[in-house]
């Protein structure tokens, strides 16, 4: 079989590809290339337009350009999708707010940090020197925040106030800034580096110290103390996480009987686990058995990694064919405290490995396994780890943007999401209590689609948490109702609903399709349906809004 040869299309989506990464350093840093590493994003408006203007000119081109084979069919769909979308976002000055709990401009400067290299006395120097722009690129956020506000979209004050706690955490003493410094003394960096890198540090420090001013003495007064963003705003934010318009009401409804679902499959399992408990008792119970217990970040960063390996072996060759560099995976401790964990993609040489990271709250010592076997299938292998190294590695099929371009969390995290119950259907999950892990993990993303439809689309929530109108209290009551989970952490999960509509409810959504896709595939192929095949065939396509992606798999 010959390889591919670029198309028309091909080089209109790798020009568009290459002209967003040269407007971006820290998508540079993503993809590990080495330029501009000093540098971060223009954040202002005038960044945003700039953007805009190469979106409007690619979907122009577009327009004029023929497409010659099924793949130019599919990045034609996407490209038109997605720019589309963007040209749509930006008209509507969708795209200046982005302030929450776990998503914005602030957030993305502190963590484009945790991807830099750190190797040598020259990757020291980079990071100071880009520690030093920090305070232009928050100048240029904060620009396009009050823009956006001048433009009707006012932040609500609960994300004002957990964001300005985030960034006071960053700069307290001995926090992640400083932090810095600490790592450059495990390595062999010179005086004069250390001193640019002390420099550096004071700087970045001084700018989200003003950043935590700004935002209380500026931005909080122009804030709402309405949470919900409405249904109109909604329907973008959802669009642009799906690549599909859904039904508000039916999926809302939907999310509901999830949980119920899920609350019985989990009585199911507690019965034989723990006979006479309830599941809150039974999940007490796991919590505090040694056989599932980990003491300190080191034993919990140690078990990820023998467990990520394991799936890696266990399916390469017979569920799926593994990549030879995407076999390779890190598990981190982020150095971050924010109860998140999420994937980092490799570089496009594999040179920087993929890598799993987990961001432990502060005072948190113990872990329990039962409930976080599956989140390592959903962050490694079969989630994200082999989605995003898969399409990476399809060199000679996908164009440049197919494969590091674009990321839709319908598909990614419904991707991931329908790998943690493929596990399950391939049996390795065998063991009950990882099992009611994996069903407890399912109930907290059904409880999202509840919380979040209902919240932002002004839906009556159920009536165990007392009906009329979702508040900030009876959606962490509902949350603890369903979902066994740490209450600061369950109050940053609810917090993160409340402040970045649409997202959250991906998740389940982009679930249910993959499940949908497969089944009439299936259906469609009868007897000649392969599983291996329909996973490789779907991987191999690269991440697409789900339209596409249903597009490209079912016809």
């Amino acid at each position: 079989m010959s390889k591919r040869q670029p198309t028309a299309i091909d080089q209109l989506a790798d020009q568009f590809f290459d002209s967003t990464v040269a407007l971006s350093p820290m998508m540079m840093t993503y993809l590990g290339i080495k330029e501009h590493q000093d540098e971060l994003d223009d954040l202002s408006p005038a960044g945003h337009k700039t953007y805009n203007g190469l979106v409007e000119t690619t979907l122009g081109a577009l327009s004029q350009t023929p497409t010659t084979d099924e793949s130019d069919t599919i990045t034609a769909s996407a490209l038109r999708e997605r720019l589309g979308l963007s040209a749509e976002e930006h008209q509507t000055h969708a795209d200046l707010m982005d302030l929450s709990n776990i998503a914005s401009g602030l957030h993305n400067i502190r963590d484009i940090f945790d991807l830099m290299p750190t190797d040598t006395d020259a990757d020291w120097a980079t990071i100071a020197r880009r520690l030093r722009v920090i305070p232009t690129a928050i100048k240029g956020w904060f620009e396009s925040q009050f823009a956006g506000i001048e433009a009707g979209i006012r932040p609500a004050v609960r994300q004002v106030d957990a964001l300005s706690g985030q960034c006071e955490g960053w700069v307290k003493q001995g926090a992640f800034f400083d932090s810095l410094m600490d790592q450059a003394g495990a390595g062999e960096v010179s005086t004069a580096t250390r001193d640019l890198l002390d420099q550096g540090i004071g700087i970045a420090k001084g700018a989200y110290s003003r950043a935590v001013s700004v935002l209380n003495e500026r931005v909080r007064p122009l804030a709402v103390a309405e949470d919900a963003v409405g249904v109109e705003r909604y329907q973008l934010a959802s669009r642009h996480f799906l690549g599909t318009t859904v039904d508000f009401e039916q999926t809302y409804q939907w999310g509901l009987d999830q949980v119920a679902q899920l609350e019985a499959q989990q009585e199911e399992i507690c019965a034989k686990l723990r006979p006479g408990l309830s599941v809150e008792e039974t999940k007490k119970s796991l919590d505090q058995d040694p056989a599932y217990l980990l003491n300190g970040p080191a034993a919990m960063q140690a078990w990820m990694q023998t467990h990520a390996d394991q799936a890696i072996a266990a399916l390469n060759g017979v569920h799926f064919d593994i990549p030879e560099p995407a076999q390779r995976i890190e598990c981190m401790i982020a150095p971050t405290h924010d109860g998140a964990i999420y994937y980092t993609e490799p570089t496009d040489d594999f040179s920087r490995p993929g890598r799993m990271w987990w961001s432990v709250p502060e005072g948190q010592t113990q872990f329990s396994t039962w409930r976080e076997l599956t989140t390592v299938h959903h962050e490694g292998v079969p989630g994200h780890h082999l989605q995003l190294s898969q399409a990476i590695y399809n060199k000679e099929e996908l164009n440049k943007w197919r494969r590091s371009g674009i990321w839709v969390s319908g598909h990614g995290e419904g991707w991931a999401l329908y790998s943690e119950y493929l596990m399950a259907e391939l049996g390795f999950m065998g063991d009950p209590a990882m099992m009611l892990g994996l069903l407890d993990g399912q109930a907290m993303r059904a409880v999202r689609v509840v919380i979040d439809i209902g919240l932002h689309c002004g839906f009556a929530p159920p009536p165990e948490v007392g009906g009329d109108c979702w508040t900030f209290d009876k959606a962490l009551a509902y949350f603890n109702s369903h979902v066994a989970m740490d209450a600061d952490v369950a109050r940053f999960e609810v917090l993160r609903y409340f402040g970045w509509a649409g997202q959250a409810p991906s998740y389940k959504i982009g679930q249910r399709v993959w499940t949908q896709i497969r089944d009439e595939v299936r259906a469609k192929q009868g007897a000649g349906f392969d599983l291996k095949r329909f996973h490789a065939r779907a991987l191999n396509l690269g991440s697409l809004g789900l339209d596409t992606l249903r597009e490209a798999l079912v016809g």
